[in-house]
């Protein structure tokens, strides 16, 4: 490129001979105006042109990404370094942080509003994860990720979306697993595959349900899948909501300190049974260890437990939760 003589030597033409300021001299101006406090006058006289051209200069440095400015709404200073904090004190692969959760109105409750919150933390999630056409997303039944599934996701077109578990049979909406996988879907611009099979099928259905096309056709795409989506339950004995398979009356269970897919686990991050959980049609615990991405949406005091449990027994490896939940979790660890 040839240099033109204009602005001071500022500028050099391209191949169509059209003007554009040198990226080294982007870089003084922004670095004396950014770094080093310097006025825009003062860096005027050192560069030897005018005060107009060093505003422009600026401009043109934050357009070619030479500077960059992040706009952090009031309560989420410093989210960056908590994130960093947390995923290294989980181990976690990454931690996306969501804006701070409202109180919510009168008459609401926090999982009425969770999921507006937490959904752009979702997006930015998957987005990192960069599913292709054909590539599955697991997603897990739950209030959490019922209510993030109502909102807007990136748009991934051609990935396969499926339920990690039955639950044709529950009457809540957040436990018919299908219900959420047709929401993601629709967000995505991806391809639903539903499981139509209870959570917890009696013996003689649960053999019929093992040898159906249909059935099968889900199963076989769990241990492939590329990235899940997962609710993190809290402790069965704090929940307001809990599937109707689940016997709260067993004994194993109060030692339960959460659950991912509807699979238990106590504080040591060991997995519990309950009775017929021989017979749930979910995604495993150790097949959620062995995927690539499985990342836990979770949020609130009650989930701080589980969370601390799944991630150090590594049933997931990347969490989408609020400061106030990241906080938490930093102190009990």
């Amino acid at each position: 490129m040839a240099i033109r003589q204009s602005e001071s030597g500022l500028r050099v033409a391209d191949s169509e001979g059209v003007g554009q300021f040198a990226p080294s001299v982007l870089y003084t101006a922004a670095r004396l105006y950014y770094e080093e406090d310097a006025t825009q006058a003062e860096i005027a006289l050192q560069l030897h042109t005018s005060r107009a051209t060093v505003s422009r200069l600026l401009s043109e440095a934050r357009r070619r990404g030479i500077v960059k400015i992040e706009v952090v709404p009031p309560g989420q200073e410093g989210v960056g370094d908590l994130a960093a904090q947390v995923a290294e004190r989980l181990r976690l692969q990454a931690v996306y942080l969501s804006s701070p959760l409202p109180t919510p109105p009168p008459g609401k409750q926090l999982e009425d509003v969770i999921g507006s919150v937490l959904a752009p933390a979702v997006g930015r999630a998957l987005q990192a994860v960069g599913l292709l056409p054909g590539e599955v997303l697991l997603v897990s039944s739950g209030r959490t990720m019922y209510e993030v599934a109502r909102f807007d996701l990136p748009k991934l077109p051609g990935v396969v979306v499926a339920p990690t578990v039955g639950g044709t049979d529950q009457p809540e909406a957040w436990y018919q697993t299908n219900e959420i996988t047709r929401r993601v879907a629709e967000h995505i611009g991806g391809r639903p595959t539903y499981l139509f099979a209870p959570a917890l099928p009696g013996p003689d259905l649960y053999k019929t349900l093992l040898t159906d096309p249909a059935i099968q056709r889900v199963l076989h795409l769990w241990p492939y899948a590329r990235c899940v989506l997962a609710g993190v339950g809290a402790p069965p004995a704090l929940r307001s909501q809990i599937p109707q398979f689940v016997d709260l009356s067993s004994p194993a269970l109060l030692d339960a300190v959460g659950d991912v897919c509807s699979r238990f686990f106590n504080r040591a991050g060991k997995p519990i049974s309950f009775p017929g959980s021989e017979r749930l049609i979910a995604v495993d615990l150790k097949t959620l260890q062995k995927l690539p991405t499985v990342i836990a949406v979770a949020a609130g005091r009650g989930k701080v437990p589980p969370i601390i449990a799944g991630a150090k027994a590594r049933y997931f490896n990347q969490l989408v939760t609020d400061p106030a939940t990241a906080q938490e979790v930093l102190v009990h660890t």
